[in-house]
């Protein structure tokens, strides 16, 4: 082993193969906008309405997004963020430690390909909007007809593509600014809307209390009825549903990427922005816009894509919801398909790989028939990675408390992990094979396929070495990480010293950014509360049209000019 003062060993290496260092790290308020622009995504246009066609009932929506979502956000704090703080490493990098090349390298493929699919998928919904407002035919095939829709796609995939490039901070600062803003025109969205789903079915403008609100939403909404007219899906497929909807990220692991930034293990409570604003919030809103949608245009809900029901609920700004949504999910995917894939070529840069894997985004986005696939590969996706999840909780918390050894074939020096490979083809096998014999939910398959995977990983990896004591092995890696962070520290003191602007202009320019949400707020509020009848509403909506795109366009500027400026300045 070299002194703690040779530092070569480290300085080959790219940044995201090393625990991320103290300087680097962030407050819960970055994780706050971060998850919660990512998941206030266009997206939930489609879980919206795929709740309506499932037959949920209204008390069932109500109450079972609330618990499974308030269980995604406690996987998220209890289960992926204490190892990615405790690391300081990517699922990716960290699964190279434990299970050798083979399986990382397969399993990053894995990944490369699910998280591209994802982002091709965000990136198209938005494209599909800017189609919209230019009145572009509608692509119904599986392949791209019209020129100017290829075009478009590529014109939006480029900015996903550079802010993702520019990694966790782009990612985060660009989440900042969007996710305060998503939030107010979801609710606002719903709003607009619910009165006209009340005059079609109520015939007055708003419910009178909570008792009418439920009518209104069994009747309309969340009838309780599936698209083939029998009951459908209840309170446990709900729950089930918004737990499941994440598992590829919490109970996956795959987040570690964006813990590893954290300061604090706590900071997975965090999560609940994007799942109680976005998830529970922003999918409640996308029924009632969707069904009040369906009531002006005289279709049924399940027919509209994301940007007919954003125009109908907020106008001009509709367009940029679902652009802005598109982009948000994407960014966040797409860094992660960067990450795998820097993992996979690491003599490559982050920065080049999350390019090259960008491009291979935008050609697919190109390609209309991933976003109406979007929800099948999610679900599949997640108990994909669960296997994979479930032998690195294991590794890393169970294994010292039963006294086998963290990183036993790593220190062993194996290159293929016969435990690992093994484990993960067995947990696939076992959770496919319960969907096969239909013999639970699908929604909560991930949670016996993740404790069989547990179980036999800690049995083969005992049988192959876990069992033994490598003290010489864990000494060295106890100095080399010692190492580590004396290297961090000597390249943060060479780093240029900053100070942030906290100019008065720069505080103006926040102040009235957060002014023209209140004043959409309150424009969206008259409409609600504001139509005694069905002409005062059409002429309340418009003016919520016009005057709402206005400070859509206001916000933006004042937020970006105001980051810009109050980005950390060299002195």
């Amino acid at each position: 082993m070299e002194t703690s003062n040779n530092f070569k060993q480290f300085q080959n290496l790219e940044a995201e193969q090393l625990p991320v260092s103290k300087s680097k790290l962030h407050n819960w308020t970055h994780f706050a906008g971060l998850y919660a622009a990512e998941h206030v995504a266009a997206t939930e246009f489609v879980i919206g309405a795929t709740f309506v066609a499932l037959g949920a009932t209204t008390k069932d929506i109500l109450l079972g997004l609330l618990i499974g979502n308030i269980l995604a956000v406690l996987s998220w704090r209890f289960i992926t963020s204490p190892i990615a703080v405790d690391t300081r490493l990517s699922l990716y990098t960290y699964l190279n430690k434990i299970a050798g090349d083979s399986m990382t390298k397969l399993y990053n493929w894995a990944n490369v390909v699910i998280f591209t699919v994802i982002s091709a998928a965000m990136i198209t919904v938005s494209a599909t909007a800017v189609r919209f407002a230019f009145n572009i035919p509608a692509q119904l095939n599986w392949y791209p007809t019209n020129l100017w829709f290829i075009l478009i796609v590529l014109i939006v995939g480029s900015v996903v593509v550079s802010i993702a490039i520019y990694g966790f901070k782009a990612v985060s600062d660009f989440s900042g600014i969007c996710a305060p803003w998503l939030f107010v025109m979801f609710t606002c969205g719903a709003f607009v809307l619910l009165p006209a789903l009340s005059l079609e079915v109520l015939g007055k403008t708003v419910p009178n209390g909570w008792s009418d609100f439920i009518s209104l939403g069994d009747l309309s909404i969340w009838t309780g009825l599936n698209s083939n007219g029998e009951p459908g899906i209840g309170l446990t497929e709900v729950i089930g549903f918004a737990w499941a909807a994440n598992t590829i990220t919490h109970f996956g692991l795959i987040d570690m990427a964006l813990f590893r930034f954290a300061k604090k293990k706590s900071y997975g409570f965090a999560t609940g922005t994007g799942m109680m604003f976005g998830h529970y919030i922003a999918w409640i809103s996308a029924g009632i816009m969707g069904a009040g949608a369906a009531v002006i245009l005289g279709k049924s809900i399940v027919e509209l894509d994301p940007g007919d029901v954003a125009y109908y609920a907020l106008g001009w700004s509709g367009f940029v919801i679902v652009i802005v949504a598109g982009w948000t999910t994407a960014v966040a995917n797409l860094y992660r398909a960067g990450l795998a894939a820097q993992a996979i070529f690491n003599n490559q840069s982050r920065k080049k790989t999350t390019l090259m894997v960008g491009l291979v985004t935008m050609i697919v986005a190109c390609f209309p028939f991933v976003f109406s696939q979007i929800l099948p590969l999610l679900t599949y996706a997640g108990l994909i990675v669960v296997p994979v999840g479930a032998i690195v909780f294991a590794e890393h918390q169970i294994f010292p408390k039963i006294g086998y050894t963290r990183y036993w074939a790593q220190y062993r020096k194996l290159t293929f992990s016969t435990p690992a490979i093994a484990s993960w083809a067995l947990g696939l096998i076992f959770g496919f094979g319960l969907n096969a014999l239909n013999v639970m939910s699908f929604f909560y398959l991930f949670i016996p396929t993740w404790i069989f995977t547990i179980l036999i990983y800690t049995f083969l990896a005992g049988r192959y070495g876990a069992k033994n004591k490598y003290l010489e092995e864990v000494q060295q890696e106890k100095t080399r990480n010692e190492d580590i962070i004396k290297y961090q520290e000597q390249q943060t003191e060479q780093e240029i010293v900053s100070v942030k602007d906290t100019s008065i202009f720069t505080k103006v320019l926040r102040v009235i950014s957060i002014i023209v949400l209140l004043i959409t707020m309150v424009l969206a509020c008259i409409v609600l509360f504001g139509s005694s009848n069905e002409t005062t509403y059409i002429e309340n909506r418009e003016l919520f049209y016009r005057y709402t795109f206005i400070c859509t366009l206001i916000y933006f500027i004042t937020s970006y000019w105001a980051l810009k400026r109050g980005k950390l300045k060299n002195i």
